[in-house]
């Protein structure tokens, strides 16, 4: 009997802090995790591996990095000991051939995946590895190693991007009573309607919104890891918004779920 098959998501990850508080997204993802089948292991796409060329962790066990600056001493404290799959990652990298990906052992999990899987998976017992985002490619490489990535779903893989559809840190504003941007919000919901719509060639070609989009996306690496997730995606998928928002005024908490 075939295996079902796992959903893919992307979820806006928004501030490291997201690890202690409890709050309306945070409680969404630990939701969402309820709500899904359990993954046999999880592939995450984080904002913050950008990298030249692509990597992917091997190691036996994954160790936490407090990749973040300024924040309260309980964060640093924070520790996600999940293992790693060295079988999985070489099954990968022979999966994305011919692309040359590198295996790696330096990295482990930075903060776009492991604050998310603190609340996702507390227990931290599935094996989760991550893979870089090659910062020398555009749009359409990423959404295509999206689509390769694709039959890892079939195998009880759950395909996770982490990033955020808006991220402007320079024009963050900190305080939570901030509305958002105009911008922002037109960006946010433009990008939501193509997601709705299937309309992928729009998320690759995310520029064509103009200004808002060049506010929005002042760099691409919080952006792409929703490319790889439309990729991993095909036509049974329904897609879903398990928490939506847009904090600080610049910082969209959108996330995205491809669900059979």
């Amino acid at each position: 009997m075939k295996a079902q098959t796992m959903p893919t998501v992307f979820i806006g990850h928004g501030s490291p802090l997201n690890a202690l508080e409890e709050n309306r997204y945070t409680r969404g993802w630990r939701q969402l995790a309820e709500s899904l089948p359990r993954p046999r292991a999880i592939l995450a796409i984080s904002a913050h591996w950008y990298t030249r060329g692509t990597l992917i962790t091997s190691g036996e066990q994954q160790r936490t990095i407090h990749d973040f600056h300024g924040f309260p001493p309980a964060l640093y404290e924070c520790n996600y000991p999940a293992a790693g799959s060295p079988q999985l990652a070489r099954q990968i990298q022979e999966q994305l051939s011919p692309l040359d990906v590198k295996l790696s052992e330096d990295w482990g999990l930075d903060h776009g995946t492991w604050s998310i899987l603190l609340k996702m998976y507390p227990e931290a017992d599935i094996p989760v590895l991550q893979l870089s985002i090659d910062a020398t490619r555009y749009g359409e490489f990423h959404y295509q190693l999206g689509q390769q990535l694709r039959p890892l779903r079939d195998q009880g893989v759950l395909i996770l991007g982490s990033g955020n559809v808006v991220h402007n840190l320079g024009l963050m504003r900190w305080d939570q009573a901030t509305p958002p941007y105009p911008w922002a919000q037109n960006f946010d919901r433009w990008i939501r309607d193509a997601l709705v719509r299937g309309d992928h060639d729009s998320l690759i070609h995310f520029e064509h919104a103009g200004g808002d989009a060049r506010l929005s996306v002042p760099t691409p690496e919080h952006f792409l890891p929703l490319l790889y997730i439309a990729g991993a995606s095909d036509s049974a998928d329904k897609v879903s918004f398990p928490t939506e928002g847009i904090e600080l005024g610049s910082i969209s908490m959108l996330s995205a779920l491809y669900s059979q």
